[in-house]
């Protein structure tokens, strides 16, 4: 545990705490101990040997990763932040004293959970924990997906194009450097007559908590409707309503939902062109005031983790990059429904 025995550490602490350090909320509200199955899980065929320095608490570590997502840092500045602020040795549990974790070693911790898809069953622990809590998803599901930018390419059309059809270019075989900081997984899509090169986030969020339920990641130019399916819960209670916009809407997909109990409430298309006062425009405009919730999560990530950019090569690591970002949302929102007592 932190020490704060001195007093005039004490005293910067209860300061800290005093001008709503967020940190200790989080400390407070979440039993971090929920994730260490999935953590115990990753690290369970890691070499032990009593030879070397002595491995840092894996869930300490994890909350470094938290740390990172929250407040959008990098490697070197997180090891640099740990040594320098007092309220994240508190809320990490480090005293004066204790060694910091380097850049190195938050990077290879976060290798471990990505080689082995953790980051899923993490989501996972987070979610069961939610419905233990009574904050299962209890109305029904809404889905949309957002597109999460990644550092341009600047390679020549003859390799993108084999690119595409999952070659290596010659140019980058011969030179294995450039080979290595290629994203060779990021796509271009466009969007609203703008050009973005990266990933998507798509989430299925529930109407009443605003939870994410699920979530897929997959290169931009994936179309949303490709992850429709997987967004949907596979256990759900009668009349289980879905609300999506007019990009995933068709007649087979309003069958399929029918088919399997599903209500859906998806915007319908080609709706503007209809008078103000017809059935279907007022149909639309009450979806709509429902189906804009998912926007205040996108609005969440975008304006305060200012996670709508991933700096890392490939998808697997912007799955694991991705991944942490959805799971800190929820606990930001867990702590969120708690503050304001909306639970």
């Amino acid at each position: 545990m932190f020490d704060s025995n001195a007093k005039w550490l004490k005293e910067r602490l209860d300061g800290l705490t005093e001008f709503g350090d967020p940190l200790v909320r989080l400390n407070e509200l979440i039993d971090w101990q929920l994730f260490m199955p999935a953590i115990n899980r990753a690290f369970y065929k890691m070499r032990k040997s009593p030879a070397g320095r002595k491995h840092y608490c894996r869930l300490m570590m994890f909350k470094v990763l938290i740390l990172q997502t929250l407040y959008n840092i990098s490697d070197h500045q997180m090891e640099y932040q740990i040594r320098d602020r007092l309220s994240f040795m508190r809320f990490l549990g480090l005293r004066l004293r204790d060694p910091a974790p380097d850049e190195k070693t938050i990077w290879n911790y976060r290798e471990v959970l990505s080689q082995g898809g953790y980051i899923d069953k993490l989501f996972e622990a987070f979610e069961n924990h939610l419905a233990s809590k009574g904050m299962g998803a209890k109305i029904g599901t809404i889905i949309d997906a957002s597109i999460v930018s990644a550092p341009k390419q600047r390679n020549s059309k003859e390799d993108n194009d084999k690119i595409k059809a999952g070659e290596i270019p010659e140019s980058m075989k011969e030179n294995l450097n450039q080979f290595r900081q290629k994203d060779m997984d990021g796509r271009w899509t466009q969007k609203n007559r703008q050009n973005y090169y990266g990933y998507k986030n798509h989430i299925g969020i529930d109407a009443n908590y605003k939870f994410i339920r699920a979530y897929e990641v997959t290169p931009a130019n994936m179309a949303d409707i490709n992850c429709f399916d997987s967004l949907l819960p596979a256990n759900y209670p009668p009349n289980w309503y879905v609300w999506a916009d007019a990009a995933y809407r068709s007649e087979e997909q309003e069958k399929k939902l029918s088919e399997r109990g599903f209500k859906s409430r998806i915007i319908t298309r080609g709706y503007r062109s209809l008078p103000p006062g017809s059935s279907i425009r007022r149909e639309n405009t009450r979806r709509s005031k429902i189906r804009a919730r998912v926007e205040h999560v996108f609005g969440f990530m975008t304006n305060t983790l200012k996670e709508n950019i991933v700096r890392t090569i490939g998808l697997r690591r912007a799955k694991t990059k991705i991944g942490l970002v959805n799971i800190v949302y929820n606990v930001c929102r867990y702590e969120q429904i708690h503050r304001l007592g909306v639970a």
